[in-house]
C-alpha cells in the first residue's frame, strides 16, 4: 500500500533527452544508443520522501511532432510534469511555450519544472543556465534545475523536487478544504 500515487508526465522535444532521463531515473544506467520513443512509454518507481512511500507512474511522452496530437489524452490525470529541452539546442527550448500552450488548451494544472538536459555537454551549451532560470520564472513554472542523465547528475534530485511540490500542494488543498 502507497502512502500517495502521482502521474507524472515528461514532455519535451524529440531528442531533448526525455527517455534517458526515465531510464536513468529508473535504473541508475546511462544508455547511449537509446531508441525514439513511439507514442508513450510508461513505468513506475516507487520513491521514500519524509516517512512516506510514493508511487511515481511516469509517463515519457513522444516529442515528435507526429505524435503531438495525442499528448492531451496523456496529461489528463497528472499530478506533475518535466518539461525537458537540450542545453545544446536552442531550437527545443524555443518550443516550451508551444508544450506549454498544449496543455493550457487542456484546462490541466499541474505543477511542471523546467530542465535543461545533457549539462554534461557544457562545451556545446547554446542556453545559458541563467536564461533557462528566467524562463522558468517569467512563464510561472514551478522550479528549474539541468541535469546529465549520461552522468547522473540531478536526476534523482529532478524526481525528488517535483514529488515534495506535489505533496505539498495536497497539503495545500487539504488546508483549503478545512477552513
Amino acid at each position: 500500500m502507497y502512502d500517495l500515487i502521482f502521474k507524472v508526465v515528461i514532455f519535451g522535444d524529440a531528442g531533448s533527452g526525455k527517455t534517458s532521463l526515465r531510464r536513468r531515473f529508473m535504473t541508475n544506467v546511462f544508455l547511449s544508443d537509446s531508441r525514439k520513443t513511439i507514442g508513450v512509454d510508461f513505468e513506475t518507481k516507487v520513491l521514500k520522501l519524509d516517512g512516506k512511500e510514493i508511487k511515481l507512474l511516469i509517463w515519457d511522452f513522444a516529442g515528435d511532432e507526429r505524435f503531438r496530437y495525442m499528448f492531451p489524452q496523456y496529461i489528463y490525470g497528472a499530478m506533475g510534469g518535466i518539461l525537458l529541452y537540450d542545453i545544446t539546442d536552442y531550437s527545443s527550448f524555443s518550443h516550451i511555450s508551444d508544450w506549454l500552450s498544449v496543455i493550457k488548451r487542456t484546462n490541466q494544472r499541474f505543477p511542471i519544472i523546467l530542465l535543461g538536459s545533457k549539462s554534461d555537454l557544457d562545451d556545446f551549451r547554446e542556453i545559458s543556465c541563467s536564461e533557462g532560470v528566467e524562463t522558468a520564472k517569467s512563464i510561472g513554472l514551478n522550479g528549474f534545475i539541468e541535469c546529465s542523465s549520461k552522468t547522473g547528475e540531478n536526476v534523482k534530485e529532478t524526481f525528488a523536487g517535483l514529488t515534495k511540490i506535489m505533496v505539498n500542494g495536497i497539503k495545500s488543498k487539504v488546508l483549503e478544504y478545512s477552513k
